[in-house]
């Protein structure tokens, strides 16, 4: 893979080119230079038992088993496995990739030196992406000649690092004040559970308050003496009861008269119609319905048939269905007075006694009645089955309170959840979460929603389609170019987000995406695409990626630059 390679390396590379031998043979770099020194016998690098002859060095002939003795052409390039392809490639305490080279070695002078792959040896194609000077070709295959570029090129790539630094400098502080704003967010949620958890406290007293509140009110209102709603004792319960049924029984009879007069009504309408459409039909048409339906009046009209109600009986209903104040036939009054209940009478007894000797038989009778209740001598009811405005709002006011606490225990689990979330390093995503970047894609508009959804929206019409809704945070590992414009992953391990169970693929699955992040000083969508059916890549670029220096987070490695 083609790829930039690290200031650090190239300047160590820069330098030993300037003091490397003349005598280096051609293809081999400053790093290997050691290697054949000697002019009168060549050892294969990673096969000491194998000499050569100087002589044989770079004849276009593979002698050693590593390729040692052809740096220069492509004869040992059928040894992939040890040709790799960038200098970048050699770590410090092993120069050699298991005791070989690791391909043709390029000065590029004026740019940064680099390794060609052997394959790359000779085979008619300017490789200017990694040999810039051109010295790749040296044997001008089939009239090819490649010259010099890494003035050009290198003058081009100075200038794209540099804007690149600049980039990912600001990346980096951006990056820092992210960090910062989820430290701020993050503070704000743990003084809210603070907040909460001592709101909790005082809830939960208050509550416990309310509770012995409302257990006094019920012990109160069981205590109670409580009048009849009717005079006199049982028989005054009967006679309610009786006068409620007369009543039920004479609005019955009202409705159902006026139910009876609706239908006679409607009767007589009909029969006028059918009698119209039996005299006015013409008999000469031959329409065998139309005859069955005039017989059938004509037999309807003939039967005898008894009349609907009368005068006498009409008189007779409304003198029933007046009220019996009306009437005078039962004098309710006459019987709902004269005999007294028992309470009542206690009632009266209370009456005669003076105010302060009266609230103290009150408050002894409670306490009787109370003990006879909690000992279930007697019932706890009422008579009339209500209870008192006291006892309603003792149990209004533990409810609200109760509902209260319920509200607040459920804010401060949800925060501290939030808190438990994995929302990246520094919690740097919890300062992006909820804010979305799109992009114009082609046929569809792509919206990336940071920690909750990923959607597709056609440029037709239509609706959204839901490509997914976050899960968690990843990590993955590519392989690709880095582009000039820096807009890329690179290769290494990426931070990555995962969103799932999007909206359902006809013929296939929920839709998903996987967000795939690099370092970059904006937040940008760079590429979408369709991995398989329904699963989808983002490549975004965004500075919660980079550390403070503008570089890739401990998630990504040096090819990020």
């Amino acid at each position: 893979m083609k790829i930039i390679i690290y200031g650090a390396v190239l300047a160590r590379l820069t330098q030993s080119v300037l003091a490397a031998e003349p005598s280096r043979p051609r293809g081999v770099g400053p790093d290997h230079a050691k290697f054949y020194k000697a002019t009168d016998l060549f050892t294969c690098i990673s096969n000491p038992s194998t000499t050569l002859s100087p002589s044989q060095i770079n004849d276009d002939y593979c002698d050693c088993p590593d390729g040692s003795d052809e740096p220069g052409t492509s004869a040992c390039s059928y040894l992939s496995d040890l040709s790799p392809s960038y200098a970048s490639d050699l770590s410090s305490d092993n120069t050699s990739r298991s005791g070989a080279l690791p391909g043709f070695y390029c000065k590029n002078k004026g740019h940064q030196p680099s390794y060609v792959p052997f394959l790359s040896v000779n085979d008619g194609v300017c490789d200017y992406d990694l040999c810039c000077d051109g010295s790749d070709e040296w044997a001008h295959v089939g009239g090819v000649k490649c010259e010099d570029r890494c003035k050009d090129i290198g003058k081009e790539w100075r200038k794209n690092d540099e804007q690149r630094k600049r980039s990912l400098g600001a990346a980096g502080r951006k990056r820092k004040d992210l960090v910062a704003e989820a430290g701020k967010l993050r503070k704000e949620v743990e003084d809210r559970i603070q907040s909460l958890e001592a709101e909790i406290e005082g809830s939960v007293l208050k509550t416990k308050s309310l509770e012995a509140a409302l257990a006094d009110a019920e012990k109160q209102e069981r205590g109670k003496v409580v009048r009849s709603p009717g005079k006199g004792g049982k028989l005054g319960s009967l006679i309610q009861t009786a006068k409620d049924r007369i009543e039920e029984l004479r609005e019955s009879l009202i409705e159902l008269r006026e139910q009876r007069d609706t239908g006679k009504s409607r009767l007589a309408e009909l029969e006028g119609i059918l009698s119209t459409f039996q005299s006015e039909y013409n008999p000469n048409f031959n329409d065998e319905g139309v005859k069955r339906a005039v017989r059938s009046w004509e037999e309807y009209a003939a039967r005898d048939r008894p009349a609907i109600g009368s005068d006498a009986q009409d008189r007779d209903l409304e003198e029933i269905a007046k009220p019996d104040s009306e009437t005078g036939m039962i004098k309710w009054s006459d019987w709902e007075e004269g005999e007294e209940s028992d309470v009542d009478v206690l009632y009266k007894i209370e009456e005669y006694l003076p105010v302060a000797v009266r609230g103290w038989v009150d408050q002894r009778l409670r306490d009787l009645r109370i003990l006879l209740v909690e000992n279930g001598i007697i019932a706890a009811s009422v008579a009339s089955g209500d209870e008192s405005k006291a006892l309603t709002d003792a149990r209004d006011a533990l409810k609200a309170a109760q509902d209260s606490e319920s509200n607040l225990r459920n804010e401060l689990s949800g925060h501290k959840d939030d808190l438990a979330k994995d929302y990246g390093a520094n919690d740097v995503f919890r300062a992006l979460k909820g804010q979305c970047i799109s992009k114009d894609s082609g046929e569809y508009n792509y919206e990336l929603c940071w920690l909750e959804k990923t959607t597709q929206k056609s440029k037709k019409g239509g609706s959204q389609t839901g490509m997914g809704n976050f899960v968690r945070i990843d990590s993955v590992t590519v392989d690709d170019d880095l582009p000039h414009n820096g807009k890329g992953l690179g290769s290494g391990v990426r931070v990555a987000l995962r969103y799932e169970n999007g909206q359902h693929c006809w013929n296939g699955p929920n839709r998903s995406t996987l967000v795939v992040l690099a370092c970059a000083e904006q937040d940008e969508i760079w590429k979408i695409t369709e991995e398989e059916k329904c699963v989808y890549r983002m490549e975004v670029g965004t500075p919660a990626v980079c550390d403070i220096n503008g570089k890739g987070t401990e998630a990504e490695t040096k090819d990020e630059l």
